[in-house]
C-alpha cells in the first residue's frame, strides 16, 4: 500500500459529515477521522447580518472547526464551509424540487460566486477563502423542470444552488472560473501548501 505524505502525529480531523470532502482528502493520500460540530449554521448566520459572502463562509468554517476542536484537544482540527453568492445574496440548499427550479430561474444566465473557506484549528491554526465564479446557461422552464427530474429531488436538494458540478448539473453550464476542489467545497491546493509550510507534509 503506498504511504501517505502526511506527517503528522495522528491523522487530520475533518469537521464535517460531507462525504465530498472526505473524498477529496483521501484522493490526495491524506488520512482522514471525521467528527460533526455541534454548529447551528442558519442562527450563526442570522446572528452574523451584515457580513461579507466570504466572511460569512470563514465565519462558518471557523465555528465548525472551534466545535470539533475544543472536543478533540491537541489534534489538527480542518473546518471547512461554501457560501453562493449571487450579488451579495446568499443562497441556501433549497427545501424541495420547487425551490430548487425557483433557484436556478434566478441563477440562469448569471454569473454567481462560491466562497468556499478553510479553517485549520487546534494544534495548527490558519484560515483562508478561495471563490471560484459560475455562469449558467440561459435556461427556460422546460430546461429547468427537465434538468431537475434527470437529477432526482435527492440531489437537487442536496446543494445550494439546486446543482452539483459533479453529477448532471454540468450541463446547466455555460463556464466556470476558478479550481473544481474550490467549487466542491474544499480548495485543495492551497490547503496543502499551507499543510506542507506547517511541516505535515512529505513533500
Amino acid at each position: 500500500m503506498p504511504r501517505s505524505p502526511w506527517t503528522g502525529p495522528d491523522p487530520l480531523l475533518l469537521a464535517s459529515t460531507s462525504p465530498t470532502r472526505r473524498l477529496l482528502l483521501e484522493s490526495a493520500a491524506l488520512p482522514v477521522e471525521t467528527a460533526a460540530p455541534d454548529v447551528d449554521e442558519r442562527a450563526l448566520e442570522a446572528a452574523s447580518a451584515g457580513l461579507f459572502p466570504p466572511d460569512l463562509a470563514l465565519h462558518l468554517a471557523r465555528a465548525k472547526a472551534e466545535s470539533v476542536a475544543a472536543r478533540h484537544p491537541g489534534r489538527i482540527v480542518l473546518g471547512a464551509d461554501q457560501v453562493l453568492d449571487l450579488d451579495g445574496t446568499v443562497f441556501h440548499k433549497p427545501a424541495d424540487g420547487a425551490s430548487a427550479r425557483a433557484q436556478l430561474a434566478r441563477l440562469s444566465g448569471r454569473t454567481h460566486a462560491l466562497h468556499s473557506a478553510v479553517v485549520l484549528a487546534g494544534a495548527v491554526e490558519d484560515a483562508f477563502v478561495e471563490t471560484a465564479r459560475l455562469t449558467l446557461r440561459p435556461l427556460d422552464e422546460r430546461a429547468i423542470a427537465a434538468y431537475v427530474d434527470c437529477a432526482g429531488a435527492e440531489r437537487v436538494r442536496a446543494s445550494v444552488g439546486g446543482y452539483q458540478l459533479e453529477g448532471p448539473g454540468i450541463h446547466l453550464f455555460e463556464s466556470v472560473a476558478g479550481d473544481h476542489s474550490t467549487v466542491l467545497g474544499l480548495p485543495l491546493l492551497p490547503l496543502l501548501a499551507r499543510l506542507r509550510a506547517a511541516g505535515l507534509l512529505a513533500f
